[in-house]
């Protein structure tokens, strides 16, 4: 094929350095690595995330995983103030590279959760309005992703983005997907998705079809972990030896089970049809001691509205389980001290 026309049009592409100058590097993982840059037209700070080729090397449509391309495409078709903008997409054939230019964000969830942390020598507790409006915001970009029919997938402190101005903004749609009509079971594009500890139990009972309620799951674990300044539910994650066969997750299940109590089928009508029920008779007679443990963990927090949202969150069932636009309407948000909204 004669390459002509496409050599000279990659040759007007603009390469990042044309367009930023970076600054630093942030970090690095299975995908690639990010980079703090400002744009040399506007001075605007930006996050580049630059892909890695996958294995093989050669630059073609299936070089670059699988997580990058689904990134991509459903980035470039949101926008919405509590989830992070993509500025654009900057290809280098040459260099067999893509980045992705994001909005830059001085913090992360995780970050602010460490700084409230217990093991902080200068610990300073979360104030309730701060809570409010990071859970507030965090909603209304998980309502408006599951408008538009996207899950996200992967929602934990460390992909929660904080701004300058306190604007919350959910990033890392890696591991996000449409989910409206699937032809096969999303289990079969991803055997296993959302970080452990925020792994819903459906999904660790091995349910191949599920629904945005995995995402709600997440976020009631991410409230609790803003009251209690530590992951509620804190498993130890059992390896996939390989990639056919998902294990059994028993201690998360067994850290879930010790604060909510071994779900009955009077709870979720539906669990026997999940194919790891069988183990559920090996984990004894937990009984509920939710309300208990978080006044342990959080005596200073006694906000009724807030307890009954959080357990909303974290109902067992599915289908039961509160959405993030029921959440959003909820009394909690409407009582003193109110949320900042961004």
């Amino acid at each position: 094929m004669d390459r002509t026309y496409h050599n000279k049009k990659d040759a007007l592409r603009l390469k990042i350095e044309d367009k930023y100058k970076v600054q630093g590097f942030i970090n690095s993982g299975t995908y690639g690595e990010v980079y703090k840059a400002h744009s040399l037209k506007t001075n605007k700070e930006f996050a580049i995330k630059v892909f890695k080729l996958d294995k093989g090397g050669d630059y073609s449509s299936s070089a670059f995983s699988q997580s990058a391309c689904r990134e991509i495409t459903i980035t470039r078709e949101i926008n919405h103030e509590n989830i992070v903008h993509l500025e654009e997409v900057i290809i280098e054939p040459k260099e067999r590279k893509i980045a992705i230019v994001f909005d830059y964000s001085e913090y992360d969830l995780l970050q602010i959760l460490h700084s409230h942390g217990l093991a902080h020598p200068n610990r300073i507790p979360m104030h309730e309005f701060i809570m409010k409006s990071i859970l507030y915001q965090l909603l209304n970009g998980l309502a408006y992703l599951h408008a538009n029919w996207i899950l996200h997938r992967d929602l934990k402190p460390a992909n929660i983005l904080i701004m300058k101005d306190g604007t919350v903004k959910i990033g890392d749609l890696g591991l996000a997907r449409f989910f409206q009509e699937p032809i096969q079971p999303l289990i079969n594009g991803d055997k296993v998705v959302v970080t452990i500890w925020y792994r819903a139990p459906e999904l660790l009972l091995g349910a191949k079809h599920y629904t945005k309620a995995v995402d709600m799951w997440a976020i009631g674990c991410i409230f609790a972990e803003l009251i209690i300044t530590k992951p509620l539910f804190k498993g130890e994650e059992a390896k996939m030896e390989n990639k056919k066969q998902i294990p059994f997750q028993r201690d998360q299940l067994k850290k879930i089970f010790e604060i909510l109590g071994v779900p009955t089928k009077q709870q979720w009508n539906d669990i026997d049809h999940l194919p790891e029920s069988k183990n559920l008779k090996g984990f004894g007679d937990y009984k509920n001691t939710f309300e208990s443990y978080m006044k342990q963990n959080a005596p200073t927090w006694n906000s009724k509205s807030g307890f009954d949202l959080l357990t909303r969150m974290l109902i067992y069932d599915p289908k039961r389980r509160i959405t993030a636009e029921e959440a959003l309407d909820h009394p909690y948000f409407k009582e003193e001290p109110l949320p900042v909204m961004k």
